[in-house]
């Protein structure tokens, strides 16, 4: 049995540094294409932006989101910019007789 152990360790080891070189980031939002909906956006509600927790951050505005067949309204708040990106604004876009909605994301400069 010690035979089949000392063989099986260097892969075990070798498997081990392999995966110990992964990075795991956590998975980007896409640029969400919401349902159409027959029930306009309300007038955007005016928030106190107040000084960023850490210079340089941006705010975030905030926004309606169709949820639970009602807009709700997601509040706005301070990020950490991201190098090489910039912040798309959340939108909704008028869609023949309804509008749809449109999730703010990171995008790529240049894009």
């Amino acid at each position: 049995m010690n035979i089949v152990h000392s063989k099986a360790l260097p892969l075990l080891v070798a498997l081990a540094a392999t995966l110990g070189g992964c990075v795991v980031a956590p998975v980007q939002p896409y640029y969400d294409n919401g349902p159409v909906v027959y029930t306009a956006p309300p007038v955007a509600q005016v928030e106190y932006i107040g000084v960023a927790p850490v210079p340089g951050y941006i705010w975030i505005n905030g926004f309606w989101s169709w949820q639970a067949n009602r807009h709700v309204w997601r509040g706005g708040h301070w990020a950490a910019p991201r190098p090489g990106h910039h912040w798309v604004p959340h939108a909704w876009s008028r869609e023949g007789q309804g509008w749809r909605e449109h999730g703010g994301r990171w995008d790529q400069r240049g894009r």
